[in-house]
């Protein structure tokens, strides 16, 4: 395979450590892959590749990483239970992960790949990776998309002005391994921090407001009739203090939320009998927390998504939830007023607060939990991540809603 320009940047730079802020798909797994084979080349070397967990690091590079060895003829054995890979020049290359850092302890390394960097705990790397290189006097590539302004951010800034250290960003569109066509429709549909963050490689801070997109622009009063058999679109969020779900109809331009039930000491029968009673007749899909597929004792027993189907609704959700970065980014997608997909009645007055006022927590991407805004968003974020994903590309430029429809 034929290195890109970022790739022989990385490859041929000779610092000794290496930070590289990548956006997707910009190659940063066959720089990483490259990076080990050109250390490996060397006899008797040990190289170390960390991903944040084993099923990542089996998935991302192991069978590429084979193919290129024996494409070499350099490969000796495979040990598949350990992930390690032994050359015939007497080097070995070891995949390990770092969720369970510990298990690293005591190894000797001569060159260390620490991918997706931003997702693995800063102590793996200060407490753990860093001493695995000293007594050989070891290298390393630290590579990753930025998630936020953690350590790798730091990292990477230190980098600049620290002897034997070099930093570097690269775009996915530097690349080369995504259209300029794909990047624009992925511009379209993301909202403006996701987007940088994701194809542009850059630290975006999510300090402060989750919501940055909603505006007046999202506050419009729907003035037609809400007809019986019309479709509703139901966000839910199994809780008891409090139970919440949104409730929404989609139009030609998105989704309009129409009402709002926040019920304290409920469960879910008393839900589903409270969205019956306002909207009698209708069709009810419903986009809900993937944990009521478990037993709660706050169901009697039964399930809540069973509950919902005995009551006529139709469920639309996957056997895990979406992560609440994919969900916080999906909503900002629609909220954005260049490509609005999502309004509100101003009668939804939690929603409406949810969206101006939740906040993460320090130094996180996780959303506050203390305000008691988090069930709301958590419903529609269920309803808007299923119907309007941002993986999804939109293909037809749809114009912002207006405040009276």
């Amino acid at each position: 395979m034929k290195l890109t320009e970022p790739q022989k940047v990385i490859l041929n730079d000779p610092s000794r450590f290496k930070v590289v802020a990548a956006g997707r798909r910009m190659g940063k797994t066959y720089a990483s892959i490259a990076s080990l084979a050109k250390y490996a080349r060397n006899p008797n070397t040990k190289c170390m590749y960390v991903a944040p967990s084993y099923r990542m690091a089996k998935q991302i590079v192991w069978e590429d990483l084979k193919d290129l060895l024996r494409e070499r003829n350099w490969l000796k054995r495979v040990n598949e239970s350990e992930l390690t890979a032994t050359l015939i020049n007497g080097s070995v290359i070891m995949l390990r992960s770092a969720d369970q850092y510990d298990n690293i302890r005591g190894i000797g390394v001569d060159f260390c790949v620490i991918d997706e960097a931003a997702d693995i705990a800063e102590e793996a790397w200060q407490a753990v990776i860093r001493p695995t290189l000293s007594d050989r006097q070891g290298s390393a590539l630290i590579i990753g998309s930025p998630k936020g302004r953690n350590w790798f951010f730091d990292l990477y800034n230190n980098a600049k002005s620290q002897a034997d250290w070099n930093s570097w960003q690269f775009t996915t569109a530097e690349g080369g391994n995504v259209t300029a066509d794909e990047i624009a429709a992925a511009q379209q549909d993301m909202d403006k921090r996701t987007f940088e963050q994701e194809y542009l490689a850059q630290f975006v801070s999510y300090s402060g407001v989750i919501y940055y997109a909603f505006g007046e622009h999202n506050i419009a009063t729907w003035p037609h009739e809400i007809k019986q058999n019309m479709p509703l679109h139901i966000g839910m969020d199994f809780n008891v203090d409090p139970g919440a779900a949104t409730i929404g109809i989609i139009h030609g331009l998105g989704l309009h939320i129409i009402d709002e039930v926040e019920i304290f000491g409920t469960d879910t029968r008393e839900m589903v009998k409270e969205i019956q009673e306002r909207f009698p007749g209708h069709k009810y899909n419903v986009y809900p927390d993937a944990s009521g597929a478990q037993r709660r004792t706050s169901a009697g027993g039964v399930t809540d998504h069973l509950i919902l189907k005995n009551a006529g609704f139709k469920l639309h959700v996957g056997s895990i939830n979406p992560s609440v970065k994919d969900r916080i980014g999906a909503v900002n997608s629609c909220l954005k007023e260049d490509n609005t997909r999502l309004t509100i009645d101003p009668k939804c007055i939690k929603v409406i607060n949810g969206f101006r006022k939740q906040v993460y927590k320090e130094g996180t991407r996780q959303p506050d939990k203390n305000s008691g805004l988090d069930h709301m968003m958590d419903a529609i974020g269920y309803c808007v991540n299923n119907l309007y994903p941002v993986k999804q590309n939109i293909q037809r430029s749809r114009g912002p809603l207006h405040r009276t429809l």
